[in-house]
């Protein structure tokens, strides 16, 4: 009677990471192909966001203001993490290339403005933001502006519009509240960068 308990911790602990796993690389594909990529591109990019989620790429760092008469001198470093913010940044940035240039950069506006109203900057964790807000927002512009171009619009403009609203244009907020390292798309595949693009890909 014991052994079936222990079977089933077994198969929780080793089996459902595993089909997690499956289930998130089965949606990258398929949200990759609407990109106009092959599956095997689709692994690649999922790989490459997995690896690079542990490499921070420093832009610049800051040195707090000054308390009293006295420097504090602790000092803020902000970074691109490059599986959660710079890969992402790169692919809707070659979505430009293909055409639709307008309604991608409207949806661009549209979402950064959503976006900075929607995010709220949090001492001590950083910004947060209701996960569909940008993804929704882009699919709405994307249906409205992209015709059949649709996903491309979606996933560049949110992509492009999450980073600059919720990030970027927060950024100087940021680096008063807290010291230490800032990383932007620093929770990697799952930070909310990369998951904006894939939801608005998905729901196109």
């Amino acid at each position: 009677m014991i052994v079936l308990p222990i079977v089933l911790v077994l198969f929780v602990i080793l089996l459902l990471p595993l089909a997690i796993t499956g289930l998130t690389v089965d949606m990258v594909a398929l949200a990759v192909t609407k990109l106009g990529f092959s599956p095997s591109f689709a692994i690649l990019f999922f790989a490459a966001m997995l690896i690079g989620s542990t490499v921070n790429i420093p832009l610049y760092q800051k040195r707090l203001q000054p308390v009293g008469l006295a420097w504090n001198r602790q000092r803020t470093v902000v970074a691109l993490n490059v599986g959660g913010g710079l890969i992402p940044v790169l692919l809707a940035l070659y979505q430009l290339t293909r055409g639709h240039v307008l309604p991608i950069l409207i949806t661009t506006a549209v979402v950064t403005l959503v976006s900075y109203y929607a995010a709220q900057v949090v001492p001590g964790i950083g910004i947060r933001m209701n996960a569909m807000v940008a993804p929704l927002t882009a699919v709405v512009c994307a249906w409205v502006l992209g015709g059949m171009a649709a996903p491309s619009v979606a996933f560049a403009g949110g992509i492009l519009g999450t980073l600059i609203g919720a990030d970027l244009l927060h950024l100087k907020e940021i680096e008063h509240l807290s010291s230490g390292n800032l990383s932007i798309g620093g929770a990697g595949v799952l930070d909310g960068i990369a998951l904006c693009g894939l939801f608005a890909l998905l729901l196109a």
